[in-house]
This record gives structure tokens, sequence and C-alpha cells, in this order.
């Protein structure tokens, strides 16, 4: 008897946790299920974006741009799928800004799914640069890098880089279509600010790219896979700068 009355509890747990996920996606102020759906509101643009070949379901909702989130049901095979997120526009050359700095605070599976939350920062003449901050992640994904080891792991260009508030392995690469500099936290965060000037003044010091256009600053989710269905959900979320 006890251990059906477990199993009764576990189940009615996991009903609950269901009902609940929908409700609140129910609730907001805005949701969609369309592959690209999207919603401008407060400066920023939320948008579903799944994107990528052989992906399952996604819904998203959003109560404004700094409060959102997914339902994600997607397929244990590679590639990313999807990159749901929240975007501000900036446009404005690095040289022009005085700062800055975005703050994030987000609820995330800690398993059963390949992901990673992620800032998606785009820079230059028709997005020549990418630059993503990898806040935390799970399920084996790998930054792209131009450099691999012998076991099939990406090498860091730069091994434990402070800047911006956190410390990072920093990795550079391209994806055919621009340059990719990865910036993979050394512990895994659910919560934090950014100080992204830091980071893309680092980066410019480096050489890598000139006094460049800061054209947009995304955070979401960057999903692989998710094939149990699993929510992912943004608490807060906002980005600050000034010139």
């Amino acid at each position: 008897m006890k251990k059906k009355s477990k199993y009764i509890s576990v189940l009615l747990a996991a009903v609950v946790g269901v009902f609940a996920s929908v409700s609140v996606a129910f609730a907001a102020t805005w949701s969609s299920s369309d592959q690209y759906g999207n919603w401008a509101n407060g400066g920023y643009t939320v948008y579903n974006n799944v994107w990528g070949s052989g992906a399952g379901a996604q819904s998203i909702w959003a109560n404004s741009y700094s409060n959102w989130g997914v339902w994600a049901q997607h397929p244990s095979t590679g590639g990313i799928k999807s990159y749901p997120n929240s975007t501000r526009e900036i446009n404005l050359k690095l040289s022009a800004l005085k700062s800055v700095t975005s703050s994030f605070n987000v609820s995330v599976p800690a398993s059963g799914a390949a992901y990673e939350s992620a800032y998606d920062i785009w820079a230059g003449t028709n997005n020549a640069y990418e630059i993503m901050l990898w806040m935390n992640y799970y399920g084996g994904v790998k930054p792209i890098a131009e450099n691999w080891s012998a076991a099939g792991d990406p090498v860091a260009a730069y091994t434990n880089v402070s800047v911006g508030g956190h410390t990072w392995n920093v990795y550079k690469g391209s994806n055919g279509s621009n340059a990719v500099y990865s910036f993979v936290r050394t512990s895994n965060t659910n919560s934090g600010t950014v100080d992204v000037l830091a980071i893309m003044n680092w980066i410019k010091g480096k050489g890598w790219f000139s006094d460049v256009t800061l054209n947009r600053v995304q955070f979401g989710y960057e999903i692989t896979s998710s094939p149990a269905g699993l929510n992912f959900t943004t608490n807060s979320y906002s980005v600050s700068y000034s010139k």
C-alpha cells in the first residue's frame, strides 16, 4: 500500500506540474505556437524562432519582454532546433557607447535536455560578428571553435578570462556566414548581470574586430533537444545602455 500511495503522489505531482505550465501560458499577455511568432513590447521583440531542421513542437508565452518562456519538445537528435529569445536593438558604434549592461534570471531544466541559456549579440556590417555568452549549459552541447582536440572537444583560445563580471573560456570560430566568438562561463548560473560593453571592448582589444556597430543584444535558449517536453522560463531580463 505504501508503494502504491507513493506512486499516486508522484503521478499527481506530475499532472499538477503539467497543468501549472499550461495555465501560465494561457494566462500570459501573449502566446504563439508559430514557428517565427513574435511580439513587440517595451522596445524589445520576443521571438519563438524555431529555425533548425528536425524541430519538434514549441510554444512561447510572454507577459512582457522581461518575463516570458517556452515549452519545447524537440527530439534527441543533433543540431540546434530553436533559439527563442527577447531582443533589444541598439545600433550604435562601440565608441559612441558609455555603457551596455544586461541582467537575467531564469528557471531551466537541469536534466532531460541539451541546450544553453545564452546571450546572442550581433555586431558589424551585415551582422559580420556573432558574440555568444553561455550562462549555463546542459546535455553535451559545445561552442563553435576553430580548434578541436583529438577527443573531439573544442579548444579555447583563452581560458579563465575575467571580463564583464564573469569568468569564461573563450572560443573563436565561424558558422560559415560570420565570425563567432563564444564566451562559455566556467560555472553555470541562472541569474546575474553582465557588462556587455566590457566584453565587446575586450574583443576589440584583441583585434578581432574594430570600432563596430553593436546591432542588437538577444537573450534566450539555444535548444538542441528536449524530448519529453520541458519549460524554459525567463523570470526577468533587461538591457540598459547609455551614450
